[in-house]
């Protein structure tokens, strides 16, 4: 049975000399993989650039539980980027988003509200003139929240050491060094009570950009056990830097 769908694009991988597979996050099935033959043809409807991170999509696509790889009969763009592609600081953010989704949206299961948040996120960064340098920080951030782990947000002046493992702040100073000290705490309060705008407000320094990134990164992998190695972390760091 075909069923029509939207889909966020989160991976792919050459299947032959012709053919991808293709990861995708639907709003109707969740997580699912699909084989795209003939991309690199010139006659195919479906051409290989529909599929860069984070791509929005409308499909009308097979599906058949517990297959591995489903099938597609069409596919076309959802959203026509404005800036994204053409803007090496926004592909590289879309980068980075994209193999965080990879490695954190495991389940097949499809969540509506997620859906929804991680398309119209994409759609705002695409959107965006300027201040998107702490776009990536709030997206993680806001992330949290549906998959689980979002942090205690009980900062105050006695409250002021963010604890990576127990996801709240801490009066005493834990004795690990899964932490934020003082100066981030105090940011990165902050930011958890921003609405999607709000973060072009803070005015980070290079290095407090980059240690947050490490850290919220950090606090990925001690909560999902899907986040290891973020490989596009590098290349996030140069471009914004």
């Amino acid at each position: 049975m075909i069923h029509k769908t939207r889909g966020i694009v989160l991976h792919q991988i050459k299947y032959s000399d012709n053919s991808i597979i293709v990861t995708i996050y639907t709003e109707l099935f969740g997580r699912q993989s699909y084989i795209i033959k003939g991309v690199h043809n010139k006659k195919s409807k479906i051409k290989s650039n529909l599929f860069q991170p984070l791509s929005l999509l409308e499909m009308d696509a097979y599906y058949k539980p517990n297959k591995n790889i489903q099938n597609v009969k069409e596919i076309q763009s959802a959203h026509i980027f404005s800036s994204m592609p053409y803007d090496i600081r926004k592909s590289s953010i879309a980068l980075f988003i994209a193999e965080i989704l990879y490695k954190t949206l495991q389940e097949q299961e499809p969540s509506k509200d997620l859906f929804n948040y991680l398309f119209h996120s994409i759609q705002l960064l695409d959107y965006k003139e300027r201040g998107f340098s702490n776009f990536h920080l709030y997206f993680l951030i806001h992330l949290s929240k549906y998959l689980g782990f979002f942090p205690d947000n009980n900062f105050s002046g006695q409250n002021c050491y963010f604890d990576l493992q127990a996801g709240t702040f801490m009066q005493i100073k834990p004795f690990h060094p899964l932490i934020l000290e003082k100066d981030l705490s105090l940011i990165f309060s902050r930011m958890l009570s921003f609405s999607e705008n709000q973060h072009e407000d803070i005015n980070l320094k290079s290095n407090e950009r980059e240690m947050l990134l490490d850290k919220l990164v950090e606090y990925y992998s001690i909560h999902h056990e899907g986040v290891k190695n973020i490989n596009s972390v590098g290349v996030l760091k140069d471009v914004l830097h």
